[in-house]
Parts: structure tokens; C-alpha cells; sequence
């Protein structure tokens, strides 16, 4: 299966980059946000109701920033490139579906936990919360990681059908195969599921730490940091994992200049890419995992609650970064492993030349919305930290 010719029009190529570019910078300040999600695995370090609020309340305020930054995320990756909104949940559908389904729990489960008289107990909300953190993050690092891997698709730009392959004894898992098909990268992508899942733990507790009071709650700030000392194990094991397959894996590419857009496999694809511009993109990743490991180790054996500043920005440029090698420099950001020329890129899957310039003056709006965040989440943290009498006063909103 051939594509039909993909642009060669510079501008329209320069659209394409910017809008990938704003799509990895949301993607590393959703990355950022996952802490909420990372906290909502963290109730079994309350010993106490009170301590048991007091995260909960610390989340509380924060939850609904998550949902939108994914939310401004999913908008400019589909709407920049909607062949990829098209193929991916029409074909993998059962991964979105899931990863939604965890979201939407997330929301139900802050308003409702602490009602009194809800009809399911406060028992099944907390499991909501958790279902989020644990299946919804890994869910992501694996979805992130086909986008090195490959998923199990062909798909025809002439009559635009779409077949999502089966995984096994003619059974389609419609994107679950990528936990599962070992074959086909199944280890990279839970690696990077474990990845996902351990950073969002580490950055919850990062941020409970700050976030609640060191004095009133001092046993619960210990046990946290215990948990950043565990987590950190596990994240620098599936980060191997990762990055010897990032140095490994056949890498996806095709020439940017080429009208035909002809897929191929390059050994050291990634790295290639790291290496690019002078290698920029290999130094700020370093630079983010530096940042990222400083936080953990001030927090955990230093005694400091700042180091969800230093991980949290760390782990934004480490998320740029993921999403740059994986959509620049000549390489299809959702390769498929079953047809090399149905791989999505850039240049390929993107909307018209219209229409992404009119979207890029849109985009200007974009800063807004992160100054909207960046302004809401002042406001909540300049109350101070989470108190006993902020919990029980009646008159706050209160978890």
C-alpha cells in the first residue's frame, strides 16, 4: 500500500512542526500534572481520617487543572492531526475507551466520595481514584509507547479504510495487543507503562509533601517519603528498560522531502534523533532527568519539600523531549508494524494548509489557558498548606 504524495509546501511543513511542538509541550505539563493522579494511589499512607483528608483535599484542588490541560492536549493533537484522532479510535479503540472511562470515574469520585448517604460508600469512590492512577497512567505510557513500537494497523488514503489487525487466534483486541504481543514491542510499551505510573506516584508524593502541612501531619510526610524512596527504584528499573529500547528498536523513518513519504526501519532511529540540532534534544532530556532525580533525592534524604518544583519541571522537559524524537526529524509518530506506508506523520495525517493556519491564530490563545492555570493554581496555593482547621471548617470546600 502506497500513500498518496505528502506536502512538500514549506509552509505548510512549518505549520505541521509547530503544532507538534505545542503538542509535546502540553504533553510534559500533562506529564507534570499526573501527581493527582500519582496521589490518588497514595490513601494507604493515612493512618488516620484526618490524614486520609487531608490528601485527599490536596488532590481535590488540583484535579480539575489535570483535566484540562489533557483535555487543551487531546484538542490540538486531533485537531492538528485529525487522520490520527481517526485511525486511532477507530482502530485502538478499547485503549481510549479505558483510558476515558478511568477519567470520567476520577471526576465522579471527588464530588461524590464524602457526600453523605451516596449509594455505592466511600469505599468504591476511593477505588475509582485509584483504578485512575494505576490503570489510567499505564494505559498512557503504553498508548506513548506505540508511538516507538507500532500498533497493528493498515490503512487506505484512497478509500480511507481502516483495518485494525487481530492479535491472536483471530480475536482483535482493538489496541489491547500492545501489552500483550511481545513480538511486536509488548515489553517496551509496558516498561514505559511503568514508567508513566512510577513518575506520577513519585510526583504525587512530591506534592503531597509540600502541599500539606510538615508540622501538623509530620508521621504522614515520613511515610510519604518512604514512598518516593520505593518508587524511585521502580521507575529507575522500567527506565532502563526504556532507554535500552529507545537505543536498540528499528527506529520508524521516512525523508521529509520525498513526496511519496515512503516508510522504512533505521537502526538507531531515536538516538539519531536525540543527536539531532546539535544534540539539544539529547542535552535537555539529560537536563530533565537531572532535575527529575535532584527533586527525589532533596525530598527523600535531604528533608526538603521543594523537590516537586525541581521534578516537576524535570519532567516536563523530559516529556517534550519523548514527543519530539518521536514525531520530528523524519519519523512517523504512529507507525504501524502490520503496513510500514500506513504510518502516520506529521506530514501525512495532519489538517490542510487553511486550516492550520487558521488554527495557528487560534493558538495564540493557548498561552491564556496556561496562564489561567498557572493563575488558578496560585490562588490555591497561596491559601498555604492543607490544615486540620481547613478540613474541618465547615464553611470551606472541603473533601
Amino acid at each position: 500500500m502506497t500513500w498518496a504524495p505528502i506536502t512538500v509546501d514549506a509552509t505548510h511543513f512549518y505549520l505541521q512542526v509547530y503544532f507538534w511542538i505545542i503538542v509535546a509541550v502540553l504533553g510534559g505539563l500533562f506529564l507534570l500534572m499526573t501527581f493527582v493522579q500519582g496521589g490518588q494511589t497514595l490513601f494507604h499512607t493515612s493512618k488516620t481520617e484526618m490524614e486520609e483528608r487531608a490528601i485527599l483535599n490536596s488532590l481535590g484542588r488540583k484535579w480539575e487543572l489535570t483535566f484540562t490541560t489533557l483535555v487543551l492536549f487531546g484538542g490540538a493533537l486531533y485537531a492538528a492531526f485529525p487522520l490520527f484522532y481517526s485511525v486511532s479510535f477507530g482502530g485502538a479503540y478499547w485503549v481510549w475507551m479505558l483510558i476515558l472511562f478511568a477519567f470520567v470515574l476520577q471526576a465522579v469520585s471527588y464530588e461524590y466520595m464524602n457526600k453523605p448517604n451516596n449509594l455505592i460508600g466511600k469505599g468504591a469512590y476511593k477505588f475509582f481514584l485509584y483504578f485512575n492512577g494505576v490503570v489510567g497512567m499505564v494505559l498512557i505510557g503504553a498508548a506513548v509507547g506505540t508511538f516507538f513500537t507500532g500498533s497493528n494497523f493498515t490503512y487506505d488514503p484512497v478509500t480511507r479504510v481502516l483495518e485494525w489487525g487481530t492479535a491472536k487466534d483471530g480475536f482483535n483486541l482493538r489496541g489491547l495487543e500492545a501489552a500483550i504481543d511481545f513480538k511486536h514491542g509488548a515489553w517496551f510499551n509496558l516498561a514505559m507503562g511503568v514508567l508513566v505510573f512510577a513518575a506520577a506516584r513519585i510526583l504525587g508524593a512530591l506534592w503531597l509533601i509540600n502541599d500539606i502541612d510538615n508540622n501538623e501531619f509530620p508521621e504522614l510526610i515520613e511515610r510519604l517519603r518512604g514512598v518516593v524512596k520505593r518508587c524511585f527504584v521502580i521507575l529507575l528499573v522500567a527506565l532502563l528498560v526504556v532507554l535500552y529500547g529507545l537505543l536498540t528498536l528499528k527506529g520508524y523513518a521516512y525523508d521529509i522531502h520525498d513526496p511519496t513519504g515512503k516508510v522504512y526501519l533505521e537502526p538507531g532511529k531515536y538516538l539519531h534523533n536525540l543527536l539531532s540540532f546539535g544534540a539539544i534534544p539529547l542535552i535537555l532530556f539529560l537536563a530533565g532527568l537531572v532535575l527529575f532525580v535532584w527533586g527525589v533525592f532533596v525530598t527523600a534524604f535531604k528533608g526538603s519539600n521543594k523537590g516537586i518544583w525541581f521534578s516537576g519541571l524535570g519532567i516536563v522537559l523530559i516529556g517534550i523531549i519523548v514527543f519530539v524524537i518521536a514525531g520530528l526529524f523524519g519519523t512517523p509518530f504512529y507507525p504501524s508494524y502490520a503496513d510500514l506506508q500506513s504510518s502516520l506523520t506529521i506530514q501525512n495525517s495532519s489538517g490542510s494548509k487553511y486550516t492550520l493556519e487558521v488554527m495557528a491564530w487560534v493558538s495564540v490563545a493557548v498561552p491564556f489557558v496556561l496562564g489561567y492555570i498557572i493563575w488558578v493554581w496560585y490562588q490555591m496555593k497561596k491559601q498555604g498548606p492543607i490544615t486540620r482547621e481547613e478540613i474541618q471548617d465547615p464553611e470551606s470546600h472541603a473533601y
